[in-house]
């Protein structure tokens, strides 16, 4: 009997390391994001590089799904679990979408603004991660949570003034429609960071 029972009870590291695990993992994204911005050469290869660090996030989110349908209790909530996971999955398929419009709208340069507003994209995502690692303490993550609501304001702030210019200075409307939508996606994967942060916290206080 215990065997059997043992089938059914949590490992809650498993379950930590995997969030862990795509949290880093949504970090390298990121900063491979932000260097192909800052060394805007061989642009497709480097697209290709982020693709695959959003393949590898794919993997890791089937993991904890088989291993929440695999598991009788688990660790937390399991609806948040499934926010979580859910919310983790979507930043880095933000990353890579953003990364592959500048092969699919075939930008030669970079516009001045992006390369801070990513900035504030991957500075989101480290405290994502620090978030994340720190679960199991929750006065260090909510201090994480609180900076990463910070850093949301700041990209929609970028975001309207990078816009703003945009329609003040471009004049082909196919340009500004073009690079409207990446501002847009961009500072929407900087939203969705702050919806990680949410359910992080509200996992916390339920079970203060």
């Amino acid at each position: 009997m215990p065997g059997f029972l043992q089938r059914f009870m949590p490992r809650d590291g498993d379950f930590f390391l995997l969030f862990q695990k795509q949290a880093e993992n949504i970090v390298a994204g990121a900063q491979a994001f932000s260097k192909m911005l800052e060394h805007y050469t061989g642009v497709p290869e480097q697209v290709q590089i982020i693709k695959a660090i959003e393949h590898q996030g794919d993997e890791i989110t089937h993991q904890i799904f088989r291993k929440l349908n695999q598991t009788f209790i688990t660790p937390f909530d399991r609806e948040d679990m499934h926010e979580l996971c859910g919310t983790m999955d979507d930043v880095i398929d933000l990353i890579d979408a953003a990364a592959s419009r500048f092969v699919l709208y075939r930008i030669d340069t970079v516009r001045p603004g992006t390369i801070e507003l990513t900035k504030v994209l991957a500075a989101a995502t480290v405290e994502l991660s620090s978030a994340i690692h720190a679960m199991e303490t929750p006065d260090k993550a909510l201090h994480r949570v609180i900076e990463i609501n910070r850093l949301e304001n700041e990209s929609d702030r970028i975001c309207r003034t990078l816009i703003a210019q945009l329609f003040e200075e471009e004049k082909d409307p196919v340009q500004i429609i073009k690079w409207k939508e990446i501002f847009e996606v961009i500072e929407t994967a900087v939203d969705k960071c702050e919806d990680v942060s949410n359910v992080i916290e509200s996992v916390i206080l339920k079970n203060a």
